[in-house]
């Protein structure tokens, strides 16, 4: 009698519902419609956020988007679509795409398979029905790459390094975290996330710097050195083998940020901690899947005992829709193509080299890099989207601004990448675009007589006359980044 009665409820609920859900007034909908975009029009706090975005604006850094679609098969070839309906055909000279791996066919094919065995979502967490084959077979290979007991994965990079950093200062005994000064905002969001934990800032790269925030480390509390091996930004690269040699004479842990390396640097892509001989001595290394692997989300790796850890607290991992099984099954393929093939960041880097020595014999600002990116310093954030803007318009160069939050103020630059598909008759329009530009904005050069190219290790090495153009802005701009972020 009971299960006849609770079975009778359900039915009448459930037919309840289902008339509910289908029944429709379309007139009555569109007039809700409209009534719902005016509310959302007069919401409370409105002009609070109105007057930011003014504010953004006078200061030349609000950030517009170039709406793109890549062409598959011709990269670095986009097509770029303006707001009036114009589009063209661009080059582009700014993606994270470094070797072009996003549209190689052996991921491609791999994400294609994938789909057709999985279909497309991941169909929830990973502890709800949402671990796929894919994810732990890439979690393993990836585990193997960095020479690590484990790795997890995470849908991006920003939530890799948020989850993994807020776990160690949550969870370490009077953790003081040693930050690298131009360290990623996912980062900062991590430590700051941990509360309770410490936050100590050296100057970037600085390892005599880093030696003196280690010593005044209290007894009892923790130390993480974190930093990030190839700078996105600034085109540096950390001296990893020296600051594994301090966490170790000081009992520090390393967390690596590799995003900008894995895949590029190393015999097999494991990054700069590969190239330099540091694997062993760099303690929890996190990395992306979303730029030289050219698919999407983002990774640690590290102790078995760490990563079960993040894994079965960090809220970022826990309560999140898993990466698609296409998505694993596309950067599997990916990473076990890169540990075996080389020719696709040789050509990067060597692409590289040529752009920064060309750039700098013209006398093009190109900040002191040396690594695969290629910053020229603008200074000026409204010169810089400007300078963008007739790249875009005028030479059918796709290159952002790079303004601040994510540099200093006066710092302001185009990030240049090249690709192992850029041509030597892409160089050559670029570097005449360029000149166009830097003329017709007033742009200041670099005198050309003040540096040399050091050939023999492809690194670009100023004289104290031409850095001191760059770094004299670059050290005002930075200190401001360094106390704001504190």
């Amino acid at each position: 009698a009971t299960k006849a009665a609770i079975n009778t409820a359900v039915a009448n609920a459930g037919q309840a519902h289902v008339e509910k859900a289908t029944d429709s007034n379309a007139e009555a909908d569109v007039d809700a419609m409209h009534d719902s975009a005016q509310t959302a029009a007069d919401m409370p706090g409105n002009e609070v956020f109105a007057n930011l975005i003014e504010d953004i604006k006078d200061q030349g850094r609000y950030r517009t988007f170039a709406t793109l679609a890549r062409v598959a098969g011709e990269f670095p070839k986009t097509h770029h679509y303006y707001d009036d309906g114009r589009e063209k055909l661009v080059t582009g000279w700014c993606s994270n795409d470094y070797v072009g791996m996003g549209q190689h066919p052996v991921v491609v094919d791999a994400m294609i398979k994938a789909v057709k065995e999985c279909g497309t979502g991941a169909g929830g967490t990973r502890n709800i029905s949402g671990t796929n084959a894919y994810h732990v077979k890439l979690e393993q290979e990836l585990a193997d790459l960095h020479s690590k007991e484990a790795a997890l994965i995470f849908s991006s990079g920003f939530v890799a390094n948020e989850a993994s950093l807020s776990t160690l200062g949550k969870h370490l005994p009077g953790c003081v975290f040693l930050t690298d000064q131009y360290n990623h905002a996912s980062m900062i969001e991590g430590m700051r996330n941990a509360r309770q934990a410490e936050r100590r800032i050296y100057r970037h790269n600085d390892l005599e710097h880093l030696e003196q925030l280690l010593k005044e480390v209290e007894p009892g509390r923790t130390a993480v050195i974190a930093y990030e091996s190839v700078n996105s930004m600034e085109g540096t690269v950390a001296p990893m083998r020296e600051i594994a040699a301090l966490a170790k004479k000081y009992g520090a842990i390393t967390f690596c940020d590799e995003v900008h390396a894995v895949g590029i640097y190393g015999a097999t892509g494991a990054g700069v901690a590969e190239r330099d001989g540091a694997l062993d001595d760099t303690h929890i290394i996190s990395g992306t899947l979303g730029k030289a692997y050219g698919v999407m989300g983002g990774y640690i790796a590290g102790s078995r005992a760490y990563i079960d850890a993040v894994r079965s607290t960090a809220p970022g991992f826990i309560f999140t829709t898993s990466m698609t099984p296409a998505q694993a099954a596309a950067a599997l393929a990916s990473v076990q193509y890169l540990r075996e093939h080389d020719g696709e960041r040789n050509a990067m880097h060597r692409n590289a080299v040529d752009l920064q020595a060309r750039l700098l014999e013209d006398g093009f600002p190109v900040m002191s890099t040396i690594s695969h990116i290629t910053p020229l310093l603008v200074g000026d954030a409204e010169k810089c989207k400007a300078a963008s803007t007739i790249l875009m318009d005028d030479h059918d160069i796709y290159i952002q601004p790079i303004n601040y939050p994510t540099v200093p103020v006066g710092t302001e630059r185009l990030r240049v990448t090249a690709t192992p598909a850029h041509t030597e008759e892409h160089k050559q329009h670029l570097i005449a675009a360029l000149e166009d530009v830097w003329e017709r904005l007033e742009i200041p050069k670099i005198d050309v007589s003040a540096f040399a190219l050091n050939a023999d290790d492809a690194q670009t090495s100023f004289t104290q006359g031409a850095k001191e153009q760059l770094d004299n802005t670059i050290e005002g701009a930075g200190k401001r980044m360094v106390e704001a972020r504190a």
